[in-house]
């Protein structure tokens, strides 16, 4: 029998601990490659949707009457976007001096001329191709930030589509969620773990609340369809009954998440407040749940963030809505961006690429902002009780 410090045995040992080295760093290596070229692809592709091009024009408010369009060159108007050219008799009732005025005005182009002028695909004809290198070289089109990306609801014309509707909605939406997460599942974790005797109708509950956390999510939207819309009545596509479905998808996450943060609370500071005369509830409320809420905030930030890139559960909620207006309670129709980063990428028009991708910039922004917080916080409360 060989000695099991045998230098062969030892080398034999080394080279499989190095194989297995070189294969989980080849590993992280080809998942950074893939996490590069996906942000890359999409970053090239909706970069540019936080601009957007404005065309120099001449405009004989005395002609807008019955039909604004005669307002603008014959020639213009095909590059021209038509929202832009039937709001202007709004301008006239802002100002009304400009009634039989002619003006020089930026306006907004429409989405194949944009797409052409960022030199993207488009189905421009070749003589407004012509019309726009003309513009060029006359400096009379310019890009400007896409404030209507950030200030808009959803549209018809690419152009004049924006994300404001589905941001609000989603702002609105989370804040519900957490508000019946957040407290229902600390309470939850708290009792099960804290006063819950340990006998089988608990394990029976912990069980089946892990099974939840594993259920696919589109079955919590037909549970919110059946109970919330059907069954009570609420509105349907509303912030409220969205925030109410997915406060219920994300309990199960935010209980074994807090659950495991009070398990990791050392038994002997509950012994030591036991020993002061202190109750159950002083031990967990004055020492155990402050120790906790580090493991707890973290657990509760990652589930709001999956909660925000949820579709699935949304779109049986019919949340995926056309949604042109904000909602301003949480009982009106509403969409969130991942209900309209599904809608955009579902229509024909070349400018709903970009802008696509764009909603997925900005969807990812606020998801890792969110996991960013989740770390400061952990951070901040480990300093301040010294974890």
């Amino acid at each position: 029998m060989k000695h099991p410090f045998d230098s062969a045995q030892l080398k034999k040992r080394q080279r499989k601990s190095m194989l297995f080295k070189s294969t989980a760093l080849l590993m992280v290596a080809l998942a950074l490659l893939f996490l590069v070229v996906f942000l890359f692809n999409i970053a090239s592709k909706g970069y540019s949707a936080f601009t957007q091009s404005y065309i120099y024009v001449t405009v004989d408010f005395s002609k807008i009457k019955n039909n604004p369009r005669v307002a603008i060159e014959r020639q213009h108007r095909r590059v021209i976007s038509n929202t832009w050219i039937r709001n202007l008799p709004n301008l006239i009732k802002e100002n009304p001096s400009l009634k039989n005025e002619t003006k020089k005005l930026w306006a907004l182009a429409n989405s194949e001329a944009d797409q052409y002028i960022k030199g993207h695909d488009n189905k421009l004809k070749s003589k407004d191709k012509a019309l726009i290198e003309r513009l060029k070289k006359e400096n009379r089109i310019k890009r400007k930030f896409n404030t209507i990306l950030f200030t808009h609801g959803d549209s018809q014309m690419p152009e004049n589509s924006g994300f404001f509707s589905a941001i609000k909605g989603t702002i609105m939406t989370i804040i519900i969620t957490m508000l019946v997460g957040f407290p229902i599942g600390v309470m939850t974790a708290i009792y099960l773990q804290e006063f819950a005797k340990d006998n089988r109708i608990k394990q029976f509950i912990e069980i089946n609340i892990n099974n939840l956390a594993a259920v696919p999510s589109i079955l919590f939207g037909l549970l919110g369809l059946a109970i919330f819309i059907n069954f009570l009545g609420m509105p349907r596509a509303s912030a409220l009954v969205g925030g109410l479905t997915l406060g219920i998808m994300i309990l199960p996450i935010i209980i074994v998440t807090a659950q495991s943060a009070l398990r990791s609370v050392p038994d002997s500071i509950r012994q030591a407040g036991f020993a002061m005369g202190l109750t159950r509830w002083q031990v967990v409320r004055g020492f155990v749940l402050p120790l906790a809420m580090p493991g707890i905030l973290t657990g509760s930030i990652i589930s709001l963030a999956q909660a925000i890139g949820e579709t699935a559960p949304l779109l049986l909620l019919g949340m995926i809505t056309f949604m042109p207006d904000a909602p301003t309670l949480v009982t009106d129709a509403t969409t969130v961006m991942s209900a309209q980063i599904y809608t955009w990428s579902s229509m024909p028009q070349n400018g709903y690429i970009e802008r696509t991708s764009a909603a997925i910039l900005i969807l990812l922004g606020v998801m890792v902002t969110l996991n960013l917080l989740a770390i400061t916080l952990r951070s901040r409360f480990k300093k301040r009780f010294n974890l």
